[in-house]
């Protein structure tokens, strides 16, 4: 039956896709392999970021990476900046996990595809993880959003290839290693965007489980360290957490312990903003948790220290407790504008104006993973965006940086595939496998390029410790040794 006669009877409904299906997708990914030639990514003369003394600040591009760490501390805690810096400072990896606007600062004047996706924004290595779905179960995705935006799909998988190269630097993996595992992310990616373009959508919305994951990214001798991380990250549970950072008061109620300098107390008045802007963020859950949340009391708010990137932030955990006494922790985080966005729109990916920062980045977490935490929101403290979500919901992670040189490559093919599962939820994956194609020739270009970033990185990190040591910024260190 033809379209005209299906249309007949029933009329062209907006929001859903015409029948017959115009055109080829992959066609039209193929096609831009003319405008922007795959090899380009790992041609130096587009790499604008390698001598960046020489860069023109007329031009927007930024030409000092401890400018940018200036910039970026803006609107955070001054107290807790020395933290965020000195944990930069502890390598090269440390430093591209604290820098994503750097990168696409780096990335905004090169070639881009014109594909959009919803994207992390800072997908590099270490935002992969194990976290717990609703029936207990536990789920491996991108596990970080706080800069996601409609963006060139390409700058996640360049930052995931780079901080792979730095992740096993730090290691002491040999440099073949570390071009290897960028080289198989990409290749990881490649073949599963090709993977997903052959499934019906429903299955390829759905597709990789966890359990079909290792097998699908050919990782299988990963499968001991992911067992291990499973099992620490099953006791990774508010329970856990409230035993060891709460104690009992009268009434059989519980408050939170000073754990400095991660955790700590707060006056009664910012307790009471916090817990009272719960009431704003029932309104953004679901209506049918609505019922679950009611069975908790609100006992305490802490303020608690997160992250590299995100030090500096206002970020406070919630206890509540059951009838039984038992806890579930939320963590209500303040949101702030990404990173990206001034750079993704010089890219050509203008975004539409952000409703709420929390609300964005809740809408890009659930955009992109296959099953998401259900008790994501957002709501405002004294005027100021957060995002809600549970807090040690079995939660763990692989730190590349620790990971034995035989296992990097294997890592690699994880997180390349995971990614591509991620971006096929908003960029037609036929779209994204017309342009990478069959051969290998995005796998060599992007390589370069992770190479060539990292040596970047490191020079950028060499000029922070110089910065530390001049005492233009201020860095704690926790007790580590000053880095020289």
């Amino acid at each position: 039956m033809g379209g005209t006669t299906v249309h007949a009877r029933v009329p062209q409904v907006a929001g859903f896709a015409r029948w017959p299906h115009e055109g080829s997708a992959k066609q039209s990914g193929r096609a831009l392999r003319e405008q922007v030639p795959r090899a380009v990514f790992g041609r130096p003369e587009t790499w604008t970021w390698q001598d960046r003394a020489r860069r023109d600040s007329a031009s927007g591009a930024v030409a000092s990476a401890v400018a940018a760490v200036e910039e970026s501390n803006a609107g955070r805690l001054q107290d807790l900046v020395p933290l965020r810096v000195g944990r930069m400072a502890a390598s090269p990896f440390a430093f591209l996990r604290g820098s994503a606007g750097l990168m696409a600062a780096d990335l905004a004047d090169r070639p881009v595809t014109g594909i959009a996706a919803q994207i992390c924004g800072d997908a590099h290595a270490a935002n992969f993880g194990l976290y717990g779905d609703a029936r207990g179960g536990l789920v491996m995705d991108i596990n970080d959003f706080d800069e996601t935006v409609r963006g060139p799909w390409e700058w996640d998988l360049l930052r995931l290839a780079a901080s792979l190269v730095l992740a096993g630097r730090e290691a002491g993996a040999a440099q073949d290693v570390c071009r290897a595992a960028a080289y198989d992310a990409v290749g990881a990616y490649r073949r599963t965007v090709r993977l997903l373009a052959k499934l019906p959508v429903h299955e390829a919305w759905n597709a990789i489980a966890d359990e079909q994951l290792v097998a699908h990214a050919d990782a299988r001798d990963l499968a001991g360290t992911l067992d291990q991380v499973s099992a620490k990250a099953r006791r990774n549970t508010s329970a856990k957490f409230a035993a060891r950072s709460t104690e009992p008061i009268e009434g059989g109620a519980r408050r939170f312990t000073d754990v400095p300098p991660v955790l700590r107390r707060i006056p009664d008045a910012e307790a009471a903003a916090v817990a009272g802007a719960l009431d704003g963020y029932l309104d953004t859950v679901g209506e049918d948790r609505l019922p679950l949340l009611a069975r908790y009391a609100v006992h305490d708010v802490a303020f608690r220290v997160v992250g590299t990137g995100s030090v500096g932030t206002r970020s406070y955990v919630v206890l509540l407790l059951d009838h039984l006494g038992e806890p579930l922790v939320l963590q209500v985080k303040e949101a702030r504008a990404s990173a990206l966005l001034p750079y993704a729109a010089k890219a050509g990916f203008p975004a539409e104006p952000v409703e709420h920062e929390g609300r964005r980045v809740v809408l890009g977490q659930k955009r992109m993973q296959v099953v998401s935490d259900i008790l994501l929101g957002w709501t405002d403290v004294d005027g100021l965006p957060f995002q809600v979500r549970q807090f040690r919901n079995r939660k763990g992670s692989v730190d590349p940086a620790t990971l034995p040189p035989g296992l990097l490559d294997d890592y690699g093919r994880m997180t390349g595939a995971l990614l591509a599962r991620a971006h096929a939820h908003s960029a037609d994956p036929r779209l994204l496998a017309g342009y990478c194609g069959k051969n290998e020739e995005l796998d060599e270009a992007m390589a370069a390029f992770a190479v060539a970033y990292a040596d970047r990185t490191e020079a950028d990190h060499a000029d922070l410790l110089a910065a530390i040591r001049a005492g233009r910024l201020p860095a704690d260190f926790e007790g580590r040794p000053t880095a020289a």
